[in-house]
């Protein structure tokens, strides 16, 4: 008796035809034959081949949409496990990398040397209260006004009263004269401030100095909503996601900064340090699979690409990284430092955030869909994979690039109103900054999507088909 797809059977059968069909079982077989060879050629390229693995019994395709998701979608459940082929391929090739990863940052990390203190007195931070305000021309300790206008010309300046909560002055009462300026901030009764404190008689004003706004309430506050909202949503697997951010965070303050500042070379210990945050994030987040292996092997790739495009054309570009921030970090080590080097070690950081989300989504549409058709080669998965990553690379790289441009938003404006032209603005060392770092930044992106999905590709078709069967039926047994 031959076998017969009780579906298609249901699908296009009237009840009449399937009374016929069980009168006539040699006409049906050839019917079904026949059926099946046009609905095989009505197929599109994609799914063709999907209802039957090579030497196989029948098998019943899952459903296209639901296993290749939506061309941005990073899985909705645990991944299948891999064979045992690919999982021995990509140890193999994991194994070098991750152990180059430990190596160089055991390396490059300053064992034993001190830490680099400030050559510039930055003062002791004392939280203080302000208990009242009060404007009025610019008088030091001692000083009375004469006349009862002040002169037209100078500068008026703010009277601050001030109890300290902290320190060693703690409930003390202490009057400050702040200058009015436009690029000083403005102070109101009842504002919670941070005073620098130098050291000196803590009853004495000249020991302090008014320089900031306590903002450790607020910032709590929405680090909380942030949290609860990534629980509420990503349950699970985003309290993983939540953990490899603070590990991540771990290895920045911990390796990146105490290697740099200890005179390393900043880009070596950004990608040692990107390496490890990678390796982390990634595996903690979205689990020990081969699709997260695939994924981190991308990643790596596009991450080197970024660092050899940032190198090179900084270095042709003649830039200096010599803005503000670093102007300042140098004055306060009291000793150079390599500040192209920390150009280009924020834009392997900053890109990596982006990389992440690319590779990840690329290496799991093209596990669905070889999972959803065991007979696509690799050269057909890497067509498919990569008509979903052309959806997802334009809103990576527009997030990529309004990110930068968002940061560099103050260095935009006052270049506008500098009065030079359009190539000299380009041409500035602050915005051609910005302009390599995020061009540099978005190609790695666009270079992770065919990257990755080759390599997804290729390593997924090492999947024996009949593997693939056998964890999709477990799947969906389970479901």
């Amino acid at each position: 008796m031959p076998r017969i797809d009780a579906r298609r059977a249901a699908d296009t059968e009237s009840p009449g035809e399937a009374t016929g069909s069980r009168r006539a079982p040699r006409a049906e077989s050839a019917a079904e034959s026949t059926g099946a060879r046009r609905g095989q050629a009505e197929a599109p390229a994609g799914t063709r081949g999907a209802g039957r693995a090579r030497g196989g019994p029948p098998v019943e395709p899952p459903d296209p949409v639901a296993a290749a998701g939506h061309g941005h979608g990073h899985g909705h459940g645990p991944a299948a496990p891999a064979s045992r082929r690919v999982r021995n391929l990509l140890v193999w090739l994991l194994t070098p990398l991750a152990l180059a990863t430990v190596v160089g940052m055991i390396v490059l990390y300053p064992w034993g040397k001190p830490a680099p203190k400030s050559a510039v007195q930055q003062g002791t931070p004392v939280q203080a209260s302000i208990t009242a305000t009060a404007t009025g021309p610019c008088l030091a300790s001692g000083q009375v006004q004469v006349g009862a206008q002040p002169d037209p010309g100078q500068k008026p300046c703010l009277t601050v009263d001030l109890t300290m909560t902290s320190g060693p002055g703690n409930g003390k009462r202490l009057k400050l004269t702040v200058p009015i300026e436009p690029s000083t901030p403005r102070f109101s009764t009842g504002d919670a401030v941070v005073l620098a404190y130098n050291g000196g008689d803590a009853g004495d004003p000249s020991s302090f100095q008014l320089v900031d706004f306590q903002r450790g309430t607020p910032l709590v506050l929405l680090a909380a909503l942030f949290a609860v909202a990534v629980l509420v949503l990503g349950r699970w697997q985003g309290l993983a996601a939540l953990v490899a951010l603070v590990l991540s965070f771990v290895v920045i303050v911990l390796f990146v900064l105490p290697a740099i500042l200890a005179g390393e070379n900043p880009l070596v210990v950004a990608i040692a340090g990107a390496g490890a945050i990678m390796f982390v994030a990634l595996y903690l987040t979205h689990g020990l699979s081969a699709r997260t292996s695939v994924a981190v092997l991308g990643t790596l790739v596009s991450l080197a690409l970024i660092g050899v495009l940032s190198a090179i054309f900084s270095a042709t570009a003649s830039l200096t990284g010599l803005d503000d921030a670093t102007s300042t970090l140098i004055g306060s080590l009291g000793h150079g430092i390599d500040a192209r080097g920390l150009l280009l070690a924020g834009v392997v950081i900053g890109a990596l955030g982006v990389l992440d989300d690319v590779t990840i989504t690329q290496t799991s549409a093209v596990w669905e869909l070889r999972r959803a058709n065991p007979s696509l080669g690799w050269r057909e998965l890497y067509r498919s994979g990569l008509r979903i990553g052309r959806d997802h690379v334009g809103s990576a790289v527009n997030t990529l690039v309004m990110a930068y441009a968002g940061a560099a938003l103050p260095v935009l404006l006052y270049s506008s109103i500098s009065g030079v032209g359009l190539g000299a603005l380009l041409g500035s060392e602050d915005i051609a900054s910005e302009i390599i770092r995020t061009l540099a930044g978005s190609v790695g992106i666009v270079a992770a999507v065919p990257v990755t999905t080759v390599l997804a590709a290729l390593i997924a078709a090492r999947e024996p088909a009949d593997h693939l069967v056998s964890t999709t039926n477990t799947q969906q047994s389970h479901q």
